[in-house]
Parts: C-alpha cells; structure tokens; sequence
C-alpha cells in the first residue's frame, strides 16, 4: 500500500473541487505543493464585515471563466492515489538570505529520517535582524548536526538546511493541543554538534574562541567544533573574517573558513602567517566636487553618444506580493538614498573636465504604473 510521510486529508467530497496551486495561480502537478484552495457549491460568500480578508482569500479561479474559490493558506500537494497531504501553513514560508522557503517542506524532510517523532521548523531573528532556520525534533535517539547535514543535504537545496537542531524530549505544546512556538528554546548552547568538547588550550585558541562566540551568538565553544555546524554560513565566515582581520591584525583568507573550519585548525593555520596591519580607507574632505575614475570618465563620455545614453542601464523586475503602503515604500528608498552618497552623485563638466557631485538631497517619486 501506500507509505505517507504524514496522514493524508483526505479527497474531495461531492459537489466540492479542490485545487493545488503555485505562488503564480497555475495547478500544481501530483507530488509538488502549493497552496490549497476550495470551490463548489458549499463555498461561503466572504467574511463578514472584513472586505479586505475577502478580497484576498474569495479569489476567482484563474484557470476557468467563471466561479470564486477560498484560498486556504494551507500548504499541500496530491499523492498519487488521489489523497491530499497536508504539509503545514503558507504563512509559515520565510525568506532566508533572499530564498522564499517552504517551512512544511523542510518539516516533512526531517520526519522522514529514522527516529524522529515530531518537528517543528521556526525562523528565528538574529541580534542583527537576519532570520535562520532552527530545527527543533524529538526523536528516540541523539541526533548530531553532521548527521542531520548528511541526511537533509540528499532531499534539500543548502539553503532550506536550517542553520540550528535542537533535540528536545518532546514539544512544548500549547492548552489547544498545538505546538506553542513562543514556548521553544533559544537555540544557542542547545546544540548537539557530535564533537568532544575540548576547552581553548593556548592564547591564540582562547582568543579565535572569543571571536566565534560573538559571531555565531553561542554560549560555549570547543577547539574542536565545527563553525558550520554551530551555526555559521558564507555570511558569518565573511563576518569572522573581518573581525580576525580587525581584533587579531590577521589577513585570513574566506576560503580558509572553509578548509579551517574548527579553532584547533584555524590556529594552527593563523599561527602559520604573517600579521598584517587593519587599515581603515580615510574618509576624504568634502568639496563642491570630485574628480572621477578612469571608468567613471569612460561610461560618462558614452553617455554623451547619442544612441548609447542608454547602453549600461540595467532594468530590473520584482514581484511584490500583498498589500502596498506606497508611502512607506517610497520612504524605504529615500532612506537609502540619504544613506548612500552614491545614489546621491551626478556628473557635471568644470573647466572643460567632467567630475563628479554629491548632493545633499534630491527629488525622488516612484512612478506608479497600472499594467494590463
């Protein structure tokens, strides 16, 4: 018979149609999710007095000439024998590091490996306001973060591999039966990585683990834990990277976290180099204006040609999703733009050579456009 990996919902009833579809409104093949929606003769009108929450959940079917359908914010996809397998809530997707991620797929990987008993995936907010991906599972034996890499990495793209596993004894749950996220622990010291705590032994080794303990946000460190699998990725390495350089005077390589990746070997291998001095770039006196580079002075006497003025501009498309508050939007890019000198820069010609000028402020609308 048939293996789930989670208990089926169900097909549909009489007179009701069901439908799994993408972020784009297009019907999803057998085996892939997307969201599940609801059409047929029981379908409510809306929601009462809530015309906006009716606006955006009664939708018509986009696939049909007539009829409305309720969008049910549940993630789903079809099995093969015509049963429906619910996979979580669409509200729990979350951008990590510009990935738009599926929370429900991620927990149905990590049920599948032997052992574990229920999970929940939660996208927790670092100091600095980055999400990670947390793991949090029950499970009738101790599962390590490198078991728990080797496993996800054969299903999951790197990206959906949540930075933290934190084995608890069950879940918290809430008086309703449903898993109380708020009740989950902080994942930092909870992490089971596999390695022998061994403490810094030298100077060098106590110093490296000061520095991690600031970057990964963790409570203890061992010599021989291993950065990735504490929590760190390309963008904390990068960080460490720049604090070793500016604390330590120590010019280490990025790709060297990588090849380094735990503090006995990393300082061995800092040991090993020379100490290069942190030199700040001077911040340069303000004027009416400045010179430009080499490059700058190539692209502005293209623009002057008539037919390539617009030869290195670059168009760009992005859907957003949503409601839109035009003024916090447009606020959003003027607070870039007071931030940034360079979007602040014109060029202009001064004794016959062009340069370059900041300006204090500048006109700035965002166009509105109604297409179709």
């Amino acid at each position: 018979g048939q293996e789930y990996a989670s208990v089926p919902i169900g097909k549909p009833i009489d007179n009701t149609q069901l439908y799994i579809v993408s972020r784009y409104d297009q019907l999803q093949p057998i085996g892939v999710p997307g969201e599940l929606c609801i059409a047929g003769d029981g379908l409510a009108r809306g929601y009462l007095n809530r015309p906006e929450l009716t606006a955006e959940k009664f939708v018509t079917i986009p696939f049909m000439e007539d009829g409305r359908m309720y969008r049910t914010g549940d993630l789903a996809r079809w099995l093969p024998d015509g049963n429906i397998e619910y996979m979580g809530r669409i509200d729990h997707q979350v951008k990590i590091r510009g990935y738009r991620i599926e929370i429900g797929e991620i927990e149905t990987q990590i049920l599948k490996v032997a052992g574990v008993r229920e999970t929940v995936v939660v996208a927790r907010e670092d100091e600095s306001g980055k999400k990670e991906l947390c793991a949090y599972f029950a499970a009738d034996r101790k599962l390590t973060v490198s078991e728990w890499r080797e496993a996800l990495s054969q299903e999951l793209p790197g990206y959906m591999i949540p930075t933290y596993f934190v084995q608890l004894e069950k879940l918290p749950l809430s008086a309703n039966g449903k898993i109380d996220r708020k009740a989950l622990p902080a994942p930092e010291g909870s992490v089971q990585t596999g390695a022998q705590y061994v403490a810094p032994r030298t100077l060098l080794e106590a110093r490296l683990a000061r520095i991690w303990k600031e970057v990964l946000g963790v409570s203890t460190v061992g010599v021989k834990d291993n950065f990735f699998e504490l929590g760190g990725h390309s963008l904390r390495a990068t960080t460490l990277v720049n604090k070793l350089h500016k604390e330590m005077n120590v010019d280490f390589p990025l790709r060297d976290v990588f090849r380094y990746p735990t503090i006995e070997a990393m300082a061995r291998a800092v040991a090993g180099m020379e100490e290069g001095t942190f030199t700040a770039i001077p911040v340069v006196e303000e004027r009416e204006h400045y010179p430009v580079s080499s490059a700058q002075k190539r692209l502005f006497i293209l623009h002057q040609l008539e037919g390539a003025e617009l030869s290195y501009n670059m168009p760009g498309a992005m859907l957003l999703e949503g409601a839109l508050d035009r003024s916090r939007f447009e606020e959003a890019f003027r607070g870039l733009i007071a931030r940034h000198e360079t979007l602040r820069t014109g060029f202009e010609m001064a004794n016959g050579e062009p340069v370059q000028r900041v300006y204090r402020e500048v006109d700035f609308a965002v166009d509105y456009v109604q297409a179709g």
